[in-house]
């Protein structure tokens, strides 16, 4: 069975040492010029490398809409942020509202009561789920494992931060990342797939796992899980080609981020006039309407 492995955390001048980490979220997000796998996707099309830098020159305050996810990732994996409960039904008051500040400068999540309720109920039916509550076993590995390691083709440094790093039986490594959503269907992640470019987390990820010879063939699963009642959970891996299309992605945006790094130009879009065509599942609807 292949171990995790514990490498040196002291900081170093590029980066941490090449290996797997423990370190809170913090720590993790503060390294700006190592490449992520949500930074590889804002590098490239249909983003674009000035978006990447002002998101990571930027970084935005916590949102509420984030609270759900950071707190239901906390109740099923155990690992980040405390969750505060804040036991009043307005948080529109002064004295709500320093509380909430007060919360989240601490680096914690504020939650009303129906928020936590529904927390716990989302990781009471993750404990419940047959193949779910395996994936996520306590004894199984370990949370929140950051990985650093150097792309040998561009010389990029680069992170990732898994939700569980874990072992199957027979020593097989396997990769599920948790993630909760308005509606968890087959149909609806393949969409999500699209809009937030997941396979290029999915692939990534196993790229960083490879890199550090943690395995070779690593399955990569999208626990998926639905934000209101009954809580239900879908488990998903992409096909090949969702990963044969990543790879040319991430391939792209650590080139683009090696050629940013060392220009210092970021460039945003396109100078020249653009021209925009109907996409081809609608051109082929017109044709079947008004042919």
């Amino acid at each position: 069975m292949t171990a995790i492995l514990d490498a040196p955390t002291q900081l170093q001048v590029d980066g941490f040492a090449p290996g797997v980490h423990q370190m809170d979220a913090e720590t993790y997000h503060a390294q700006r010029d190592v490449l992520s796998s949500s930074g590889a996707r804002l590098l490239i099309n249909p983003s674009c490398p000035a978006k990447f830098r002002w998101a990571m020159d930027n970084p935005q305050p916590p949102k509420k809409t984030f609270d759900y996810g950071t707190a239901a990732h906390r109740m099923v994996l155990g690992d980040g942020p405390e969750l505060v409960l804040v036991d009043a039904k307005l948080w529109n008051t002064d004295k709500i509202r320093a509380e909430v500040a007060a919360i989240r400068a601490e680096g914690n999540v504020p939650l009303k009561r129906d928020e936590m309720q529904m927390v716990k109920d989302m990781a009471a039916a993750i404990r419940q789920h047959p193949v779910a509550s395996k994936l996520f076993d306590p004894d199984s590995g370990k949370p929140e494992q950051s990985l650093f390691w150097q792309d040998k083709a561009t010389g990029v440094q680069c992170r990732a931060r898994l939700d569980w790093l874990r072992h199957a039986d027979g020593g097989r490594l396997i990769c599920p990342d948790y993630k909760s959503a308005a509606d968890a269907s087959t149909k609806a992640f393949n969409w999500a797939v699209q809009d937030y470019r997941y396979h290029q987390q999915a692939e990534f990820y196993k790229d960083g796992i490879r890199a550090l010879g943690l395995a070779e063939d690593v399955p990569f699963l999208f626990v998926v899980q639905e934000k209101s009642a009954p809580y239900l959970i879908n488990i998903i891996e992409l096909d090949p080609l969702w990963l044969l299309m990543a790879v040319d992605r991430n391939k792209r945006a650590r080139e683009t981020f090696a050629r940013c790094m060392e220009t210092g130009e970021w460039a945003g879009y396109p100078n020249e006039i653009q021209m925009v065509s109907p996409p081809a599942w609608l051109e082929t609807e017109h044709e079947r309407e008004y042919s």
